[in-house]
């Protein structure tokens, strides 16, 4: 029996399951491959919002990842939120020599807009972390306090895009769920210049609750498969879809996916 491609999350916990590690580890499963974590930051959250929050140390962190690399090995990476530079460079150096493809989901802004990591750890993920990734994932707010200005539509999507990968010279899919456009339009920026749009219907739901972490999950699982980066993340996206469109409706705000539904990826 062949074996099950082996994916490293490391990200924060969710208490209620909607996003971070509990998202990751659903998504990994689902899509065949084996989840393992290294926490970041354990929080007490729910669809309303984030209740209390306990960063993980750097050193911690870094063991964890150890632990992880020197018995079972790895095919893919998932990180999400990194709180601050000392994690932020223990976790690059954790990962210096590993070759494995790393998908970066740059966890920096709430939903209500606010900052969650101070400029510092801005700096050292964009100069430290990024060029050791396959992928990075940001949304228009991400990509937007990345650069420092304002984005708003998707052409000025399309061109922080280029302008980011140009700078850590890896791929950026820059999601577009934040424009005013009509449909949600997503662009693969490779660095040799080559882009693919995809797009889909919004979904008028509330229940989008770690859609960012499940993305940058299911891309991982697909790349540790051997999949091509575009059809990774084509594959990625209809994985989300999918669970949106399943979300079981719990919770009083912003609530779950429902990973545990997808069954095919068509």
């Amino acid at each position: 029996m062949k074996k099950p491609p082996r994916i490293l999350s490391i990200a924060g916990s969710d208490s209620s399951g909607g996003a971070g590690i509990q998202a990751d580890i659903k998504t990994i499963t689902m899509l065949g491959g084996y989840a393992m974590t290294a926490i970041t930051t354990v929080t007490a959250q729910n669809s309303v919002g984030v209740q209390a929050i306990a960063p993980m140390a750097g050193s911690v962190v870094a063991s964890q990842i150890a632990s992880c690399l020197e018995d079972i090995g790895v095919d893919a990476v998932k990180i999400g939120m990194l709180h601050d530079a000392d994690v932020i460079a223990q976790v690059a150096g954790a990962l210096d020599n590993v070759d494995a493809p790393i998908v970066i989901d740059p966890v920096m802004v709430a939903t209500s807009g606010a900052a969650l990591i101070d400029p510092d750890a801005v700096a050292a993920l964009r100069d430290t972390m990024f060029p050791l990734a396959a992928l990075i994932t940001p949304n228009l707010p991400e990509l937007a306090h990345l650069l420092g200005r304002s984005l708003n539509t998707s052409d000025d999507m399309i061109e922080a895009a280029k302008e980011l990968s140009g700078i850590t010279g890896t791929a950026v899919l820059a999601k577009g769920g934040h424009t005013q456009d009509a449909r949600v339009i997503d662009l693969l920026y490779e660095p040799q210049g080559r882009t693919v749009q995809f797009d889909h219907e919004r979904i008028d739901t509330p229940h989008t609750h770690g859609t960012g972490c499940t993305l940058s999950s299911a891309i991982a699982t697909l790349l540790g498969h051997g999949q091509s980066l575009e059809h990774s993340v084509k594959l990625g996206r209809n994985f989300v879809l999918n669970a949106i469109k399943a979300a079981p409706g719990f919770g009083s705000g912003n609530g779950p996916l429902g990973h545990q539904a997808v069954r095919s990826l068509d």
